[in-house]
């Protein structure tokens, strides 16, 4: 039986969720389903989506995805996010298809209390399964949930020799993802005053914030700001070592791809870090904010090529027994049969 679903997600932008529904669309569609994707930019989500032969249609808000839901009639709709569940409940009240919702997000299902009350009595009793992206997520959802690592795909193992001086921090310059401490990481460690630089990739509210402290520890001369990046696997196929801060990640799928190419990261030690990074090598995680300390992992590494060879290796390892894509694409799979 070949199954036919809808990715759904109220957005025009590009963000991490929108990069998972790209992923997991096109991965699907090799794999034989039938797949369509409404949301996300149409810039970044349509040429790849139809190079798989995945349908694809821009949707801003919910009622443009309910708009768009009316005109199909999938085995499954797939909702990421609560506006795309809200929608997605909105759709199926009359043709009943299943829906299956994940959560990307460490939160529960709404933003107040009276909101979480009002979803938790329409939206979330008819979705018919709940996934989640790590078991950090699954324990902000109400009911069962399957926890689904996203993959990435398989790369070759970059050994240390091979590898510029260079820290990589790769993610949004939004308040919630931490940059800050992870520039005072650096800064704190000393290497920039020893022939290594810091390269930044990603945008976002706070990139002025950012340029400002750079140029205030006074490494602006060593630090390279590269703004929005469209794919940043090449930098971190050249990168010694990937700083990743933020307090509460979901799940973080830079680290995953880090991992692929068996690029040593420096994480916080909390979210959905525990489940990655720190499930293979806990020595390089620090607490949340602590700043000294992610200072001392980072200086620890830079220092030693052949631990970072050792760890890196531990890490391409992982990335392939644990986070593939074809394993993501299965679990899915298996879910979908779960509610048909």
């Amino acid at each position: 039986m070949t199954i036919s679903v809808v990715h759904v997600t109220a957005s025009d932008r590009f963000a991490g969720v929108e990069a998972h529904v790209r992923t997991l669309a096109c991965a699907q569609a090799d794999a034989g389903l039938q797949v369509t994707v409404f949301g996300g930019d149409p810039v970044r989500m349509a040429p790849e989506l139809a190079a798989h032969a995945v349908r694809f249609a821009p949707a801003r808000a919910p009622w443009d995805l309910v708009r768009a839901l009316r005109h199909v009639r999938p085995d499954v709709i797939h909702s990421h996010l609560t506006a795309a569940d809200v929608a997605a409940y909105l759709a199926t009240r009359l043709s009943h298809t299943p829906v299956v919702a994940t959560r990307h997000t460490p939160q529960p299902r709404g933003a107040t209390p009276l909101r979480r009350r009002i979803l938790r009595h329409t939206v979330s009793r008819v979705v018919a399964a709940e996934t989640a992206v790590s078991c950090y997520a699954a324990s902000f959802v109400d009911g069962p949930c399957t926890v689904i690592h996203a993959g990435v795909p398989m790369q070759d193992l970059v050994p240390a020799s091979d590898r510029d001086r260079t820290i990589l921090i790769a993610q949004r310059l939004e308040p919630e993802k931490a940059t800050a401490d992870a520039v005072e990481i650096v800064a704190g460690s000393g290497l920039l005053d020893t022939g290594w630089r810091l390269l930044i990739a990603g945008d976002g509210a706070l990139r002025a914030d950012i340029e400002a402290r750079v140029r205030h520890l006074g490494i602006a001369d060593r630090t390279n700001l590269l703004g929005h990046v469209p794919d940043a696997r090449e930098l971190m196929r050249s990168a010694s070592v990937l700083i990743a801060p933020c307090p509460a990640e979901a799940y973080g799928l830079s680290v995953v791809e880090a991992m692929a190419s068996g690029l040593p990261v420096v994480a916080s030690s909390s979210g959905g870090h525990l489940e990655t990074v720190g499930s293979v090598t806990p020595r390089t995680l620090f607490a949340p904010g602590d700043v000294a300390a992610g200072a001392r992992v980072l200086t620890e590494l830079a220092n030693d090529p052949a631990l970072r060879d050792r760890l890196g290796h531990e890490l391409h390892n992982a990335q392939r027994e644990r986070f593939t894509i074809e394993a993501q694409v299965e679990r899915t799979s298996q879910v979908y049969r779960s509610v048909l």
